[in-house]
């Protein structure tokens, strides 16, 4: 056990705050932003003070914290961190608060306060940080369903016109996914009482029981479906495109930059250890879904004319390309499905924030009411291309590495996948240029004429800064991160008996060359 509990104190003081910015009084707003902001950022402080704690060559979970919950199941209240769960701590202490600064200036619909915005926005930073932290399977399960619930009102009560229906589709469906995988976790203790003597939900129990491979196909499908929901992959994805688009432009960066991540992360962390001769058995089939979600993905976002339903569907090719990794089976295409995650997060976050920026400024989601933005707004404009060639995994620009790695170790063991997928980044280029090139360039036009139309204002570019430094600074120089990730990955390829030829820990100069 560590000395000082990092990640309980990394729940509870986001999950204090967010009920002390709920009992504020009515008409305090301004109160609440400066909690929320507050609160974030020492969670932000939180998860570096744990990464600089953590050992890149200790125990493969760290930073543990475990107490006896509901002792007559074996349950415990145990937290610890892997590489790849703390790179995704860090990812939601960046983008929490820089989410909270982007909506600060934010009404909600009919000028409502947004107290209780701010509020389930902290909440739900506790459960992500919960369910990504969490070593007890039945712990995961209950931060996984707990954190439903505050996207359910950010979306539902702060979205876009047609908030109530995105938000009843994004509850119905990760409810089901939730029930799914509920099947599979009771069907877990049962194996491990009948193993060992007496039921468990500790992971490290679990990671070591001898199931039999028929019961493992049907465990891993409960735990696929939920994931591949919360991912999501085609074609369990269609409750992204509506939640995306009506999210508010600060729920939509956090639903689709982390609470998405739960799936994949999922994937990783409990399918493959937990099942791995299952996990082989499926594995062509996931790849035929993931290299399908990469072209679906790329051809739909092509097609839209909403912004906000573009990024969407572009976040859909992203998450093919990041199963495509982690269903290769070697520690380049892990790690790079890894780094993937956190730089998913990063460039589709300064995205929709960009997009966020346009839309407030013309009032409308359409991409033909815009053109010639960097005539009127130079610098939105610049942001704006960054942020699409980041999409797109320009090179020297955060998205390539990780890309590269995925494509790299995929190769050896998925040629035909792997082959099949490069398709989808010539597409990626597509969509994102044909954005760039409608909306950035040419005359100005459209809304751009007709409504105010300033540049980046003071706050924004401290919204937007922090991940343009990300985005510059993890295309050049990605080593700390895959420093963290390596040996957890490597771990994992260890869990599921990968050949050793395959599972060398990716390098940045891999990236590179």
């Amino acid at each position: 056990m560590s000395e000082f509990p990092w990640l309980l104190t990394m729940i509870v003081v986001p999950a204090v705050g967010g009920a002390a910015v709920a009992a504020l009084p009515k008409g305090r707003d301004a109160l609440a932003k400066q909690a929320a902001l507050a609160v974030s950022l020492l969670v932000l402080v939180l998860a570096v003070l744990a990464t600089v704690a953590f050992d890149t060559g200790g125990e493969r979970f760290q930073l543990t914290t475990s107490v006896s919950w509901i002792p007559s199941f074996g349950v415990d209240f145990a937290l610890g961190v892997d590489g790849i769960a703390l790179v995704m701590l860090l990812l939601i202490g960046v983008l929490v608060p820089v989410v909270v600064v982007a909506s600060w200036r934010d009404t909600g619909p009919g000028g409502r306060s947004m107290k209780a915005y701010f509020a389930w926005l902290l909440v739900l930073e506790a459960m992500m940080v919960g369910v990504f932290a969490a070593t007890d399977v039945f712990l995961f399960y209950v931060f996984f369903e707990a954190m439903l619930v505050p996207m359910y009102f950010i979306i539902g009560s702060f979205g876009g016109p047609r908030r109530q229906y995105a938000a009843v589709k994004f509850f119905l469906y990760s409810l089901l996914g939730g029930l799914v995988m509920l099947a599979s976790v009771i069907g877990l203790y049962v194996v491990s009482t009948s193993q060992i003597g007496e039921g468990t939900f500790a992971f490290d129990a679990l990671r070591s029981l001898d199931i039999d491979p028929g019961v493992q196909k049907l465990l891993f499908l409960g735990f696929f479906v939920a994931f591949a929901i919360k991912a999501p992959l085609v074609p369990f994805h269609t409750w992204l495109p509506d939640s995306g688009a009506e999210a508010p432009v600060g729920g939509a960066v956090l639903l689709v930059g982390v609470l998405d991540k739960v799936g994949t992360f999922g994937f990783i962390r409990y399918c493959l250890p937990l099942f791995p001769d299952a996990s082989r058995t499926f594995a062509p089939w996931i790849l035929g879904l993931a290299v399908a979600g990469i072209l679906y993905g790329a051809l739909l976002a092509m097609g839209q004319s909403d912004m906000k339903r573009l990024v969407t569907y572009t976040s859909i090719a992203h998450f093919g390309f990041i199963a495509l990794g982690i269903f290769a089976f070697t520690a380049e295409g892990g790690s790079g499905a890894v780094l993937y995650m956190v730089n998913h997060g990063i460039s589709t976050g300064i995205l929709f924030l960009v997009v966020g920026m346009v839309i407030t400024r013309g009032g409308s989601r359409s991409i033909a009411d815009y053109g010639g933005i960097g005539k009127k707004a130079p610098v939105l404009a610049g942001v704006f291309l960054v942020a699409g060639l980041s999409s797109l995994a320009l090179p020297g620009t955060n998205s390539f590495v990780s890309e590269f790695l995925v494509l790299l170790g995929s190769f050896p063991t998925r040629p035909v996948f792997t082959i099949v997928a490069t398709v989808g980044i010539v597409l990626a280029a597509l969509y994102v240029l044909l954005l760039i090139q409608r909306a950035v360039h040419g005359p100005a036009r459209g809304l751009v004429t007709e409504q105010p139309f300033p540049d980046l204002r003071r706050r924004e570019l401290v919204v937007v800064a922090p991940l343009l430094a990300l985005v510059i600074g993890l295309g050049v120089y990605p080593q700390p991160l895959l420093d963290l990730i390596n040996p957890a990955v490597a771990a994992t390829m260890g869990d599921i008996g990968s050949d050793p030829a395959g599972t060398q820990p990716a390098t940045a100069e891999q990236g590179a060359n």
